[in-house]
């Protein structure tokens, strides 16, 4: 039987307001739906990638009681921490992130291994998140080596103790204080069996901090522990539980080592290969910055990362035409799809919101995958 010309025409029209229905939903969907998962992590040395860069890992090897670490968009909390050690030796593990290599697992785009002698600075921006009725520290991990080596286990640690609950203290013993970033540090120094350590031990607890990792690293070499011709292979912030310790977070972490220090372009130093024009709309308490990055040498940039350190009191709310790495103190852009390369001689523009306390300054310094850029 043929259907009528006006029963045609009815159910195309249904058939329109069903398809439009339906991409209505679907956009609802898209809008609400989280753009990246939580991803747990149980196994004893699991791992899985955060922000494209940095590496989550569980790393429990010191205990055969269950442990999980959930990994956030900006860092990672302990979701499960069964079972205790003695604390008078080592912890149960050390859940952290990273950037640089640990036991082969490099995290992407690393520039790690680095010669010490060729890192102009290191800016770091750490925030924990801690607990009560557990014993352990807040450790923010520093590994050194002769050798450029991304497995095993290294010469020299340098760990940097933001917080310890419970009767335990660092290997080795106390040798004195230090001044080290603006802060006052206990200085203990010892060895593991497998690695000399020196830690820098708060007096009281530090829930974050935006530092420079260098100036740790020079602390290691002016007291013998290591070298200027020596490699940095990782930063790692963490945790090291001895009893119990769900809760415990890593709220956000990032980190970014410069190389190629010395004037942009000036005597003695590397030729600029980037100029980096920033400009800044300030109001009472906020601000918004439009950032443009040339590409000054003669082979195009792909995958660009612009990296740069704010200001105290500064935050970060929301950007534009980039990805941004951490919110406070050390902070990397990287592209999205639409603007990952910069030709010879051209540029790429983004943008981002945030807020302020104190003064209002911009960042003195950037570097375009690792090098200096200079400042229009």
């Amino acid at each position: 039987m043929r259907s009528s010309p006006h029963r045609l025409r009815t159910v195309r029209v249904l058939c329109g307001a069903l398809l439009t229905a339906l991409a209505t939903v679907a956009a609802l969907l898209a809008a609400t739906t989280p753009a990246r998962a939580d991803t747990l992590v149980c196994e004893p040395y699991g791992s899985t990638v955060i922000q494209g860069r940095y590496v989550v890992q569980n790393n429990r090897w010191g205990s055969s009681s269950p442990q999980c670490v959930t990994a956030t968009d900006t860092g990672f909390r302990v979701t499960q921490a069964d079972g205790s050690v003695p604390t008078n030796g080592a912890p149960k593990s050390y859940p952290s992130v990273f950037n640089g290599c640990h036991y082969t697992n490099c995290s992407p785009g690393t520039n790690l291994p680095a010669r010490l002698s060729a890192i102009s600075s290191a800016p770091s921006s750490i925030s924990y998140g801690y607990v009560s009725g557990a014993v352990y520290n807040a450790s923010y991990d520093i590994w050194l080596d002769p050798t450029p080596r991304t497995d095993g286990v290294n010469r020299t640690e340098i760990m940097i103790w933001f917080n310890r609950v419970g009767p335990i203290q660092p290997i080795g013993s106390q040798v004195g204080t230090a001044s080290v970033g603006g802060r006052g540090w206990e200085v203990w120094t010892g060895s593991n069996g497998s690695n000399d350590v020196i830690s820098f031990v708060a007096p009281s607890a530090i829930s974050s901090w935006s530092f420079d990792v260098m100036d740790f690293v020079d602390q290691a070499v002016a007291r013998g522990l290591a070298r200027s011709d020596w490699y940095l292979t990782s930063v790692q912030a963490g945790f090291e539980p001895w009893q119990n310790g769900a809760g415990l977070a890593v709220n956000s972490f990032s980190s970014a080592v410069n190389t190629g220090g010395g004037d942009p372009g000036g005597p003695g130093g590397p030729a600029a290969a980037c100029q980096v024009t920033y400009g800044a709309n300030v109001w009472q308490g906020g601000f918004t910055a439009d950032v443009t990055v040339k590409n000054t040498g003669s082979a195009a940039v792909d995958g660009w990362r612009l990296g740069f350190t704010l200001p105290s009191g500064q935050r970060v709310t929301s950007a534009w035409n980039a990805t941004l790495s951490g919110t406070s103190g050390a902070v990397t852009a990287s592209p999205v799809a639409h603007n990952a390369r910069i030709a010879a001689g051209g540029t790429q523009t983004f943008g981002f919101q945030g807020t302020y306390s104190g003064a209002f300054a911009e960042p003195a310094g950037f570097t375009l995958n690792g090098t200096p850029c200079s400042v229009a």
